[in-house]
């Protein structure tokens, strides 16, 4: 029986961890199958949390974004691909309001509440840009993009693209079946691996003129609102990241105080007894505690830059950029630092394959190379010592 969010019962927070305790049943074995999660994201789908973020007005739960990112963490806990692809979901449906109309934004909305959509997307910056084409009235895509996280098993994706006539990018959201899609399984790495986030092809794809989201003629600077929509993503990271090593600590702690054996050398009766071991623990804890505090401090201040709209100028949206950089450093350091160390304090026979503990591991050192955090930390440092806000760019 799937827990329900509903209008009647809104612990949104408690139907993540409802979900969370299910998934960590099969975590292990579905980290070595890879492939789709079919089952668990037909979970989500039940559970109501897909409609999350989406405004009350169209029939979501309209869920600001600390909530939505403390689900996001939960659910990465025990999976850290699920986590990412109803990460990556909650930003997808942010699109259409960056980018869209307010007509496309409400049409999205309800139709996502109405059919309780789960969203992928095709818009990685660092490939070659998909080609969209003018054909009469409407538009046709052509292209190739890989690292489409959870297109396969998406209703709609969200296309980002090049007019071939203008060189302007335009954003786009069309159902994932549309003739010309080829979803591509060809996903293979070392971690995330159930994330579907493989290639995507694009063969003179049918784009209508209203799916282009705004005005597609124009090739205007997007709002600093609209460059939200990086700080954004990055913050969909720091939580993907903090509730992984979050994971991995739990159950580092419980194979400690249930299986781990003292040292020969250790007068402790019990390993949860070495002062070695507490120590670790003790310094493992201390960088859990100040980043789970930051990320929810940069939550906070996004969601107050959120709320100003249109209003939001430049140098706020910095700002904010910056504050979502300080996490992400936090973040990558502190989730490959304890991911690494929960060794230490398990014990050899923690290494079995069985246990798969290098999951946790793996799945950050896959997703922390999605950008490279010395670039994070450069922006931070040129804010700091010369008071300049980065660039906006789909990473920055």
């Amino acid at each position: 029986m799937v827990t329900v969010l509903n209008k009647e019962s809104t612990d949104f927070l408690a139907v993540a961890t409802a979900l969370a305790e299910k998934f960590a049943q099969t975590a292990v074995l579905r980290d070595a199958k890879g492939g789709t999660p079919t089952d668990e994201l037909k979970q989500l789908r039940e559970s109501g949390l897909l409609k999350l973020v989406l405004p009350k007005e169209y029939g979501g739960f309209g869920e600001t974004w600390p909530n939505a990112l403390k689900v996001v963490r939960e659910i990465a806990k025990t999976d850290g691909s699920l986590g990412q692809l109803l990460g990556y979901h909650y930003f997808n449906t942010a699109v259409p309001l960056l980018f869209g109309t307010v007509e496309q934004y409400a049409h999205y909305s309800s139709e996502s509440v109405r059919h309780n959509w789960f969203s992928g997307d095709a818009a990685n910056p660092r490939d070659p840009d998909l080609i969209v084409t003018p054909d009469g009235e409407n538009f046709r895509l052509n292209g190739l993009k890989n690292f489409a996280t959870g297109t396969k098993a998406s209703d709609v994706v969200v296309i980002a693209g090049i007019r071939q006539d203008l060189g302007n990018l335009v954003f786009a959201i069309i159902p994932s079946d549309r003739q010309g899609v080829q979803i591509n399984d060809d996903w293979n790495y070392i971690g995330q691996r159930q994330t579907d986030s493989g290639s995507v092809a694009f063969s003179n794809v049918l784009i209508s003129r209203d799916e282009i989201l705004g005005n597609p003629d124009s090739n205007e600077h997007p709002s600093p609102f609209a460059t939200l929509i990086t700080p954004l993503g990055q913050l969909v990271f720091v939580n993907l990241y903090l509730g992984i090593a979050l994971g991995a600590f739990a159950e580092a702690k419980q194979y400690t105080l249930t299986q781990t054996r003292p040292w020969i050398l250790s007068s402790a009766e019990t390993a949860a007894q070495d002062a070695y071991i507490i120590e670790q623990y003790g310094n493992l804890w201390v960088d859990l505690a100040a980043t789970i505090s930051h990320a929810d401090h940069v939550a906070s201040v996004l969601q107050t830059a959120w709320e100003k709209g249109e209003h939001l100028t430049a140098t706020e949206r910095g700002e904010v950029a910056v504050s979502v950089a300080t996490a992400k450093v936090l973040s990558t350091r502190v989730a490959l630092d304890v991911t690494s160390k929960i060794f230490e304090v398990t014990g050899a026979r923690s290494a079995a394959n069985k246990y798969r503990f290098d999951r946790y591991w793996r799945n950050i050192r896959t997703h922390t190379l999605h950008d490279p955090v010395a670039y994070k930390v450069y922006e931070v440092g040129n804010w700091v010592l010369n008071k300049q806000i980065p660039t906006f760019t789909l990473y920055t």
